[in-house]
């Protein structure tokens, strides 16, 4: 008679074979038999999203713990909507739009638009849910590649969208604006549909982003074939940003979001004439900052940290190689990388002190800081040297975040993006609360990145005069809602005041 573990064995073999076919195991529960589904649901490895539904899970999941449904939401919503409406459904325009342009976040509730849709909402799992609603599709349907969902086009959901969305998520319809080439493909649709009143509201918005030739085009046409149109600007307010060309929309995600933050920083983040001149004075401020700032950093990050530990690491007493209960700490891996990495940051520092360029000089150092975060984990043989080389190569997902970091191929496009406004940026304030914000955003290491954030933030604001500022572990909670609210919702208000009330301690 089989033991119960190889009875569970035989459960996952079958889990394993649905999770192969679709490359995610999102499983209807008619794909299984009643005892393989108890089974696995009993011991954490199936999670009920909703009735005959259900997502893979890791039996160690805390209750209450969001990211396996943030990971598995997309793919869900495909497998869902084409087994129940077939090839006759799709997004909305303005999810549609959200999606081109790079914005992932999983939305509280999303809208299917089917002919067969009956109207209703179905309660999903982690207070999100979806509506599907009887309603005409794309024509003709865009199936994007990553999950296989059914959109808009772009040049048709920008004309199909809501007038508020211009409005409500101007960083996402600029960039989606700026992924337009030519006026050629929207007007097609809006000459087919004879939509006057949405070609005067397209041509204001081209114009507004500063594409004087799509918008005099869509006009100029429209008039022609006697429709009377009248443009209008559904933006709230003008870009400064000038119009050019893209073909990523990450890099103009990031540009806007750029300019649009960098007003409520300088807004709510204290000035100071404070200058550092005496260089070594500054290098001995930082360096007596090291213990308390490795024991908060690497607390944020989940390692457990004493303070004999980062003595010992500090004075080169740490000797995984003869003492046994060293090389049994992970945590000792992660101190000895912090202070070698802790030093780089403080060569980097001086480097800007003494003239240097801020943004160049923390381009071409940024990786030198992750190499030597890591270092000690490769010695150890817990890392592999391959992955120390350059930015990740597979996706990332932030714990308990609605937000999910870039793609790795949208990652080599931002991350020069970020450089460049960096070096560009002539206040310290925006510098380090903007470059620790985005670089979170994009999350270009599979692991270290918010040291890394942090890092990133110290350098820029000893770059502007302020002093190395810890972030407490004890005020982890406000730190991560801040962050999350930034890259939610936009809005960097939280992110700059949290940093700002550091200052005063």
């Amino acid at each position: 008679m089989a033991t119960i573990q190889e009875k569970l064995a035989g459960s996952l073999k079958i889990l394993q074979r649905l999770q192969n076919e679709n490359g995610f195991a999102i499983v209807k529960s008619s794909k299984l038999t009643r005892i393989h589904l108890e089974r696995l649901v009993a011991n954490g490895f199936l999670q009920e999203v909703m009735k005959g539904w259900y997502i893979s899970s890791r039996p160690d999941s805390t209750p209450g713990d969001t990211t396996n449904w943030y990971t598995s939401y997309w793919y869900f919503i495909t497998e869902y909507s084409n087994s129940r409406f077939g090839k006759d459904w799709c997004l909305t325009p303005d999810q549609s739009l959200s999606l081109h342009s790079g914005n992932w976040i999983v939305p509280t509730q999303v809208i299917i638009r089917s002919p067969k849709g009956s109207n209703n909402v179905t309660e999903l799992i982690h207070n999100t849910s979806l509506l599907d609603i009887k309603a005409s599709l794309a024509n003709p349907i865009y199936i994007e590649s990553r999950f296989g969902l059914n959109l808009y086009s772009l040049p048709e959901a920008l004309i199909e969208c809501s007038p508020d969305f211009f409005r409500l998520d101007s960083i996402t319809a600029r960039t989606c604006l700026a992924l337009i080439p030519d006026a050629s493909d929207v007007l097609r649709i809006l000459l087919e549909k004879g939509q006057t009143i949405k070609a005067g509201r397209l041509a204001g918005a081209f114009r507004n982003i500063g594409h004087e030739i799509v918008a005099d085009e869509i006009v100029g046409t429209m008039k022609s074939l006697g429709y009377d149109i009248r443009e209008e600007d559904p933006f709230e307010d003008k870009t400064s940003i000038s119009y050019s060309r893209i073909t990523s929309p990450y890099v103009a995600r990031i540009k806007l979001m750029w300019s649009k933050m960098r007003e409520v920083v300088m807004a709510n983040f204290p000035k100071t004439e404070n200058v550092h001149a005496d260089i070594e004075a500054c290098m001995k401020d930082i360096e007596a900052q090291y213990k308390l700032d490795a024991y908060h950093s690497l607390s944020l990050e989940g390692y457990r940290v004493t303070d004999t530990l980062i003595e010992k690491v500090k004075r080169g007493n740490w000797q995984p190689d003869v003492n046994t209960s060293d090389a049994e700490q992970k945590n000792a891996m992660a101190a000895r990388g912090y202070f070698q990495a802790f030093e780089a940051v403080k060569n980097s520092i001086k480097r800007i002190l003494e003239g240097g360029n801020v943004g160049e000089v923390v381009e071409d150092s940024h990786r030198t800081w992750y190499r030597e975060l890591f270092a000690p984990s490769v010695v150890a043989g817990i890392l592999k040297p391959t992955d120390l080389a350059g930015y990740r190569t597979g996706q990332v997902y932030i714990r308990g975040s609605l937000h999910t970091p870039l793609n790795p191929e949208a990652v080599r496009d931002a991350m020069p993006i970020l450089f460049n406004l960096l070096k560009e940026e002539p206040d310290a304030r925006v510098r380090a609360i903007l470059g620790h914000f985005i670089f979170v955003y994009i999350h270009p290491y599979m692991d270290g990145n918010g040291r890394m954030g942090r890092f990133l933030m110290n350098t820029m604001l000893i770059s502007g005069g302020y002093n190395w500022t810890i972030v407490p572990v004890e005020r982890r909670q406000e730190y991560m809602k801040a962050l999350e609210k930034g890259s939610v919702e936009g809005n960097i208000t939280d992110f700059t005041l949290f940093i700002a009330s550091l200052l005063k301690q």
